[in-house]
């Protein structure tokens, strides 16, 4: 299912940029070497992505952290939640039609991903760096606060939990389902409901970054559409999405009042890997320039520090040759 969705995401992608990025930021860019531009492009993807690959790595060691703290396989306390809820997720089939089933897996298999994908993409073509950084730290803290539910509560999806919900998104296709398993073997990451916090984090920085009109409507549409799809094609329960609602608006909070001190060590790391190789330059979070790193490792424009004063010891030195 992989090779299938990463080409029609790359796709959506491309397409995203024509509409979405206004013409004039379009033509302002062209105005630079475009080899430059890309290459800088792709540093700050990779600088920005490494962390978030990380967590994503680390949360999906879940079975093994359930196995060393007792959790047997197989574990389910769906039984609780519909304690709270009944079955009252069922009532949402009851508009279930084979186009609006096909609508909703396409949102649920692309949409959301393209919404995640677009939005940190971007933003860092914008070069709103500090934005950038505030959605990292809110995916990673996202995926850090979902893990321990995860591990010690796991919920089953409501499709193969109540008898009167069936498992749309999953009968649509083995491909489908046996894509999703890859993912979720046992199919019970549902709470908090990960498409709900990462596609309402998603739509939270944008609002609270982007300027286009017509992105700010689009998350907005698309974001509702998601947490539509994750209940109507039986695979989360209204607590999960409840819990990811407020999942986001917490980890969205701190992002945007605490980033800098929560991104801090990993920028500083950057920062001295950028002063020891002489490169490459790196974006400033605080003037949205990039900038070479000096000695005392701050910007040169804005005089924002990124570590401490440092002396390279001929080690260093050795090894900032051997690259240069």
């Amino acid at each position: 299912m992989t090779l299938l969705l990463i080409p029609a995401l790359l796709l959506m992608v491309i397409a995203g940029y024509y509409i979405f990025v206004p013409a004039d930021v379009r033509n302002s860019r062209k105005n630079i070497r475009r080899l430059k531009r890309w290459a800088h492009f792709l540093t700050d993807i990779l600088l920005y992505t490494i962390p978030m690959l990380v967590v994503y790595a680390l949360v999906h060691l879940q079975d093994i952290a359930a196995s060393a703290v007792g959790i047997p396989a197989g574990q389910n306390y769906a039984r609780y939640i519909m304690i709270l809820e009944g079955d009252s997720v069922s009532l949402i089939q009851e508009l279930a039609t084979p186009l609006l089933t096909y609508v909703s897996g396409f949102f649920y298999l692309l949409m959301f991903p393209f919404l995640i994908v677009f939005t940190f993409l971007l933003l860092l073509y914008l070069q709103r760096y500090r934005a950038t950084q505030e959605f990292v730290v809110a995916f990673i803290l996202i995926y850090m606060f979902a893990f321990p539910f995860f591990v010690l509560f796991p919920v089953h999806v409501t499709g193969y939990t109540l008898a009167c919900v069936t498992p749309l998104l999953y009968n649509l296709s083995p491909i489908i389902a046996h894509g999703v398993r890859i993912v979720d073997p046992t199919l019970n990451n549902c709470f908090p409901s990960l498409h709900a916090a990462l596609s309402m984090m998603a739509m939270l920085v944008v609002l609270h970054n982007v300027e286009s009109r017509r992105y700010r409507i689009f998350s907005i549409v698309t974001t509702a559409t998601i947490l539509f799809t994750i209940l109507y094609l039986g695979i989360h329960w209204i607590t999960d999405l409840v819990g990811g609602i407020l999942l986001a608006v917490i980890c969205c909070f701190v992002a945007f009042r605490y980033s800098d001190s929560l991104f801090g060590s990993y920028r500083s790391l950057i920062a001295r890997i950028s002063y020891y190789l002489r490169k490459p330059s790196v974006p400033c979070v605080n003037c949205n320039s990039r900038i070479k790193m000096k000695s005392d490792l701050s910007c040169p424009n804005c005089g924002m520090s990124y570590g401490s004063t440092m002396k390279m010891s001929s080690f260093v030195e050795r090894f900032r040759k051997f690259f240069t």
